[in-house]
């Protein structure tokens, strides 16, 4: 929430940040693999998870402002006014943070996320049935546009490109707590919000990050949930500068020199592309697709 928390303090996707370290009333925030990159864009920031450039979006724009906007999109869990805010220190459930990415899914619409939609008999009588209330515009036509151009940018290029859904245009953030004890990816075309969760009940560390099984589960999910659904593009527009694009080619051939293939997605830097050919990557689709399949058929 604190990117659109920007966007509504005058921010835009063009806007020049800074990544780099700094010290706030004692808080040293640091990206995850202790890389900078100094003047860059804040889609590009958000492509690629920079914690410090989030950090500051949060000192700049109050930590009181950016509970405002999540309790607006729908997140109501308690939050502590803090700048760590901005790095997902504080805990909300999958459903509600899910619910939270619907309005940059249908237009910038209020949605109250219900489990249970209808419950009839066999001869269909109606013993319950969830009636949402009328909704409410969260987002404005503008920075719905902004924010759909920014999170399409992370399954583009950055953290979340492990996501693909062919035809459509899809967006998304991926999430990963210290030691991978929290792995998630939420995702939505403008048929659908997914988010998906893993992790230990214990809070064990794993060797996950959101952009890699979670993305890939999302994939297989979403393929078979779109299956005989025309695509549709994201609701919104925005068409980025071309220097906002030139910094992007820039600092992605610059990562592109130093980094390798294996990486995992969360940890990679701008410009390196996730290996095509593991065998490994490719037995966990497999098995997540052979899974998928028996639970809703294979679709033949």
């Amino acid at each position: 929430m604190v990117y659109l928390t920007a966007l509504e303090h005058g921010y835009t996707p063009d806007t020049i940040v800074t990544d780099a370290p700094f010290t706030y009333n004692g808080w040293s925030p640091q990206n995850d693999d202790h890389k900078y990159h100094g003047q860059i864009p804040l889609r590009t920031a958000l492509a690629y998870s920079l914690n410090t450039v989030a950090a500051r979006l949060a000192v700049d724009v109050g930590p009181a402002a950016i509970i405002d906007t999540a309790m607006r999109m729908g997140i109501s869990s308690p939050l502590q006014p803090v700048p760590s805010i901005a790095l997902g220190t504080q805990g909300i459930s999958l459903l509600e943070l899910t619910q939270a990415y619907a309005p940059f899914a249908n237009g910038g619409n209020s949605v109250i996320a219900n489990p249970i939609a209808k419950i009839s008999t066999p001869d269909g009588k109606v013993l319950y049935q969830n009636d949402q209330p009328a909704p409410t515009q969260v987002v404005t036509p503008t920075e719905l546009g902004e924010m759909n151009n920014m999170l399409s940018t992370v399954v583009d290029i950055g953290t979340g490109r492990g996501a693909r859904l062919g035809g459509w245009q899809i967006a998304g953030k991926t999430g990963t707590s210290p030691k991978g004890r929290d792995a998630l990816f939420v995702g939505y075309s403008a048929h659908m919000v997914t988010g998906v969760w893993l992790g230990n009940d214990d809070d064990t560390p794993t060797r996950l990050t959101g952009g890699s099984l979670p993305a890939t589960i999302w994939t297989e999910f979403m393929q078979v949930a779109h299956k005989g659904v025309a695509p549709q593009p994201l609701p919104g527009s925005y068409t980025p500068s071309p220097e906002d694009l030139q910094a992007e080619q820039d600092l992605a051939a610059q990562q592109a020199q130093v980094a390798g293939d294996q990486v995992p997605a969360d940890q990679q830097g701008p410009g390196v592309q996730p290996s095509q050919d593991n065998p490994q990557q490719a037995h966990k689709a497999k098995s997540i697709g052979d899974l998928l399949n028996g639970l809703f058929g294979s679709g033949q």
